[in-house]
């Protein structure tokens, strides 16, 4: 059985299940919904709690296989808690989790608790997996995505009572504090507990928030190529001042953006050669948000455009290893900024090139 993270506090009135598994990149998420479900366990009498951390190929399943068969003197009921920080259980652990799965069938007495972190397709569709999804209930945590992250913040914001002020004044407070806190929801969490110490219930004036919250985004290379090809400069401009002062290997984005820009150049040549956009997408094994993003941003370049792009790409590769390039900057990050910004003015809505 399939749960959404925001149908877990209903499910939870209506009763528990023997089996719950918890697979996610977002640590807060993961946890806040693992929280959510021990602490209705604890209000049914599940008083005890046994951990297992899957350390490695060689961890020992047998622990696990007997902690759902066996109660302590002082618990009636208990929590079996398992998890495998890798998402790789392995062989022996892959038999060891169907064998958990067929154990929870009818077991009134032990709640299994199986946390793993984001799982590819090719895991979900694992045996292991499937006996788990079949016995009990999954609940996939997805990250908040930046276009949701404001909204994200507003509910949180609620949950203490507090609130931004209406209108503009509002939206720009709540963009603010998403640009400081992007891709590290942590944080962002840390943040907003810290404005209910510093501020009573009620509305929050934006220099308030300008005050309190601190600057804790950290920004993902890959997340950059998103940014690039929506055309978000000001953002883009962020996340490479972000990434360079993480310490990011400037090689690393230069790969990203000339994959993306290589990857453009064969979709367009595709198409000219008579192949369906979506045909062409799948050949280049471009999907999920970056196939919509493709779908945009095609029909605004031109070939002439995409060959000056890919040149510039080129020129770039040298620059971040240490040659030069005559009219591009000699420093590497300076140099990867002007064809991120060249990228996104490409595939901005009011320019066609």
């Amino acid at each position: 059985m399939q749960l959404a993270p925001a149908q877990l506090p209903a499910h939870l009135q209506r009763g528990l299940r023997p089996l719950y598994v918890l697979h996610g990149d977002e640590p807060l998420l993961v946890q806040e919904a693992a929280d959510a479900i021990r602490a209705t366990a604890r209000t049914q009498g599940y008083t005890e709690r046994t951990v297992h951390t899957v350390a490695g190929a060689h961890f020992d399943w047998s622990g696990v296989l007997a902690a759902g068969g066996s109660l302590s003197l002082f618990a009636d009921k208990q929590i079996v808690e398992i998890r495998v920080p890798s998402g790789k259980p392995g062989k022996e652990g892959s038999t060891a989790l169907q064998q958990v799965a067929e154990s929870t069938a009818g077991n009134d007495t032990t709640l299994t608790l199986v946390l793993l972190p984001r799982l590819d397709r090719m895991t979900k569709q694992s045996a292991w997996f499937g006996a788990l999804e079949n016995a009990g209930v999954t609940i996939e945590v997805q990250p908040v995505e930046r276009g949701a992250l404001p909204q994200w913040i507003a509910q949180r914001l609620a949950q203490q009572g507090q609130r931004v002020l209406p209108g503009e004044e509002g939206q720009r407070t709540l963009q603010f504090f998403a640009d400081r806190v992007e891709g590290n929801l942590l944080a962002a969490h840390q943040e907003i507990q810290k404005l209910a110490l510093l501020h009573p219930p009620g509305e929050l004036r934006f220099e308030q928030v300008e005050a309190a919250v601190l600057n804790v985004a950290r920004y993902d290379v890959f997340k950059l190529s998103e940014a690039v090809l929506a055309g978000q400069a000001a953002r883009v401009q962020r996340m490479l001042d972000g990434l360079q002062a993480e310490g990011e290997a400037e090689v690393l984005v230069h790969y990203t953006l000339a994959e993306d820009i290589r990857a453009l150049k064969r979709v367009k040549d595709a198409m000219a050669a008579g192949r369906p956009l979506p045909m062409a997408l799948r050949e280049q094994r471009v999907w999920g948000v970056k196939e919509k993003l493709f779908e945009r941003v095609l029909p605004r370049l031109s070939a002439t455009a995409l060959e000056n792009l890919l040149h510039g790409a080129h020129l770039v590769d040298g620059i971040v290893k240490g040659l030069k390039a005559p009219g591009w900057p000699t420093d590497g990050w300076q140099a990867l900024h002007r064809l991120a910004m060249e990228l996104c003015l490409a595939v901005s809505p009011s320019t066609r090139r």
